[in-house]
């Protein structure tokens, strides 16, 4: 325990000593394009001094830390107010995939660079046609030689505009009637610099473009670029999104206590929080993300995750961040300086965002009642 105390000094000391104020409290959900290039750099400081990596087993380049080493810098990182992470989807997602089902090759060629933050990541999953329902995409990919041919459109992907690579689910063989619709789908890695990538950016009703619309058309990627087997796509596709939901979700809470504690202080400052229904609402939120807390804390404790558990949090983040952006407008009727008016503005309009992205509220629901529940598969149409 105590060489766990020295390890948060450690990691407060050093935060402390390069966090500048032009990337303090930058970026995070809505506002993913705020300087950016300082974001990156202070990205690459961190992989520089091997926190990025932290998580990562020492044979791959990372320090092993233990879960409650990961979760001590996720709460440190959080306390200072450190920017929102520039390369999450490389060292949380794509990482960890490569590691437990790429090859040699592939882990030789990806690694270093994802954990030096050279190369950026994006996600290749969702379509116009197929938000949730990843069984459902229709980008193709068909083998042309010693390559891979794609034609086919992705849509909300996340930083699509600065990344140099994107991990994409394809088709490379039809569905079969009445064999299910994921089988046939393969996990491809796709450089976006090249001349059949079209990154259009998508404008939000915050007046950001985090988001992106990408458009393969011929797009090419190395025949030995298969992550898993071909065809077997969906499973190394789930594996990623479990690998998503870890001790970084620790750090997303005291983020989200620190838009409660300031939404707090505003009430407080303009008088709406002498309004018994605030203040309840106020102290509901405090409950709610408490239970949240300890909820991920227990899950993350445990031997293997609870059934179910990625939807869980899921549906209780979502719905808690959606709930905060509703108080936030009632609490600004009562006034607000113009900074903070525009930061809650934005907040609101973002958060109904949440339910959406990452797989909607709805197939959490879905999942949890089919696959937990034991309940009838709902129809289809």
């Amino acid at each position: 325990m105590d060489d766990d105390e020295a390890f948060r000094r450690e990691v407060r000391d050093w935060l402390a000593a390069n966090l500048t104020d032009e990337v303090r409290g930058a970026g995070g959900p809505g506002r993913e394009n705020e300087a950016f290039a300082q974001r990156l750099a202070f990205a690459r400081r961190l992989a520089a001094a091997g926190w990025s990596t932290l998580a990562w087993p020492v044979a791959h380049g990372g320090r092993g830390a233990s879960l409650r080493r990961q979760v001590i810098f996720h709460e440190e990182y959080a306390e200072s107010a450190a920017p929102s992470r520039v390369d999450h989807i490389g060292i949380t997602m794509v990482g960890p995939t490569l590691m437990d089902h790429g090859t040699e090759a592939q882990r030789a060629r990806f690694l270093p660079a994802i954990a030096s933050v050279d190369e950026l990541w994006c996600q290749g999953y969702s379509e116009p046609g197929a938000g949730s329902d990843l069984a459902g995409v229709t980008t193709r990919a068909r083998l042309d030689g010693d390559e891979w041919v794609l034609t086919g459109q992705k849509v909300w992907t996340s930083l699509a505009h600065v990344a140099d690579w994107c991990f994409v689910l394809a088709r490379t063989s039809p569905v079969v009637e009445g064999e299910p619709r994921h089988r046939g789908l393969s996990y491809l890695l796709v450089p976006m610099r090249q001349p059949g990538v079209t990154v259009r950016p998508i404008r939000q009703l915050t007046g950001d473009s985090e988001f992106n619309e990408v458009f393969f058309d011929d797009a090419r990627t190395s025949a030995d670029l298969v992550v898993g087997r071909v065809g077997d796509g969906w499973r190394v596709a789930m594996a990623t999104l479990a690998y998503e939901r870890g001790a970084a979700t620790v750090g997303q809470q005291i983020g989200f206590q620190r838009d409660l504690d300031d939404l707090v202080a505003l009430a407080r400052g303009n008088g709406a929080a002498a309004d018994p229904a605030v203040r309840d609402r106020l102290t509901r939120a405090w409950i709610d993300l408490t239970v949240l807390r300890s909820h991920t804390l227990r899950s993350l404790s445990a031997p293997s995750p609870p059934p179910g558990n990625p939807s869980v949090v899921k549906l209780l983040w979502t719905r808690w961040r959606q709930g905060l952006g509703e108080l936030a407008m009632d609490v600004l009727d009562a006034g607000a300086p113009p900074e903070a008016a525009e930061r809650w503005r934005k907040f609101f309009l973002f958060s109904r965002a949440d339910t959406i992205y990452g797989g909607s509220n709805e197939i959490q629901r879905g999942i949890l009642a089919e696959r937990v529940l034991g309940l009838p598969r709902q129809a289809r149409r």
